[in-house]
């Protein structure tokens, strides 16, 4: 097997020893590459440096990551400034909000009527809740109240995923049961 290449040694270095010297090596290799790396990609010469400076700080901070079995030295830093590179484009291109955008009105208060209404569908759904087992209940609280994924609900409560989906699929079907027998 042949010795791995240097810089993949340096990334190990800054990984086990924080050698400081070993990263400036690698600064001096990498830096000028990824910005003009960057410039011919559109980007101005000021964001090009902060490209640079974030992607080295990532490099000091997470090279214990680094496997050189899956990647080389410049394949594992070039794609360290594609994935910055796209989490900038992303910021910049959200949108300011607009205080003036409908959307963002605030609602009038609720209406006595519709108060009323809401804690009738509040009566209406406990009851329909009690209805179902324990572990559905469970299962419904985790998944829209806490908003945790099937996966985490697995993994929390120590059962299989398929068991989750299952107390979830039953708890909502007899949910819907309870809403058509009242309507």
């Amino acid at each position: 097997m042949s010795a791995a290449p240097p810089f993949d040694d340096l990334i190990l270095a800054v990984a086990r020893h924080r050698d400081r010297a070993a990263f400036d090596a690698l600064y001096r290799h990498f830096a000028p590459k990824i910005e003009a790396y960057v410039l011919r990609l559109g980007s101005d010469r000021s964001v090009a440096e902060e490209l640079v400076q974030d992607v080295m700080l990532t490099l000091w901070l997470r090279a214990e990551t680094f496997d050189p079995v899956q990647a080389s030295a410049a394949t594992w830093v070039f794609t360290i400034v594609r994935n910055r590179r796209i989490d900038r484009i992303r910021r910049e291109a959200r949108p300011a909000p607009d205080p003036h955008d409908p959307a963002m009105a605030t609602l009038p208060p609720p209406s006595p009527e519709e108060e009323a209404q809401v804690a009738l569908d509040g009566r209406f759904v406990r009851d329909a809740m009690k209805k179902l087992s324990p572990e559905q209940t469970e299962a419904l609280r985790l998944s829209y109240y806490e908003d945790k994924s099937h996966s985490e609900i697995a993994e929390e409560r120590r059962i299989p995923l398929g068991t989750v989906k299952t107390r979830l699929r039953a708890a909502l079907a007899q949910l819907r049961r309870s809403v058509k027998e009242t309507a």
